[in-house]
């Protein structure tokens, strides 16, 4: 076999390579084959945490889902439910704010509902009051308005002196006049 490979060089030059090719694509495959099994085995190594977040979030499944109940309750105490019109909600909100404000002892001078701010997932509810009366008035109506349902934030307050005659001997009191914008939330979904 030596002797003829020395003999006819050129044909067992083109003998090796012809054998060298099969082999050469052989080695090619089956490093191409251990590379699909090495990202396979990596996918399966991501897989792992993901699996153990899922069997942990069945376990708690339960707890999720009363968690998730109490929290649309307490929204429901918190905003207007989206079944409400905007319309009669600001118009309820006035209503009751105003009030509020007279049970506190105060006098109102301006009611005004602002127009609805439409955001992604809250129609944001905006009335305008003026009202006036001494300090004792406003820190009444304003402990209670933080524990009015559904919720009211205090967007703005502007308070001034309101300038008053005292005759001798009247005790001192402190009246003012107080302009609010006030806000709630109505629920869109």
């Amino acid at each position: 076999m030596i002797a003829w490979a020395k003999i006819h060089q050129r044909s067992a030059i083109i003998c090796g390579l012809t054998l060298l090719l099969p082999f050469l694509v052989y080695c090619k495959l089956l490093g191409a084959a251990w590379g699909l099994r090495a990202e396979a085995a990596g996918a399966i190594d991501n897989l792992g945490p993901r699996i153990a977040r899922m069997q942990g979030v069945l376990q708690v499944q339960d707890q999720l889902t009363t968690l998730a109940r109490d929290a649309q309750q307490l929204r429901g105490q918190l905003v207007y439910p989206a079944t409400a019109d905007r319309n009669t909600a600001a118009a309820s909100l006035q209503s009751s704010l105003r009030q509020l404000m007279s049970e506190a002892g105060l006098s109102i001078s301006d009611s005004q509902v602002l127009p609805v701010r439409e955001e992604e997932k809250f129609d944001y509810i905006g009335i305008r009051l003026t009202v006036s009366g001494d300090m004792a008035s406003l820190d009444r109506a304003l402990v209670a308005l933080a524990d009015f349902k559904p919720l009211v934030m205090v967007e703005a307050l502007t308070a001034w002196p309101t300038r008053q005659r005292r005759q001798r001997g009247d005790a001192e009191t402190q009246e003012v006049t107080v302009s609010l914008r006030l806000l709630s939330l109505r629920s869109v979904l």
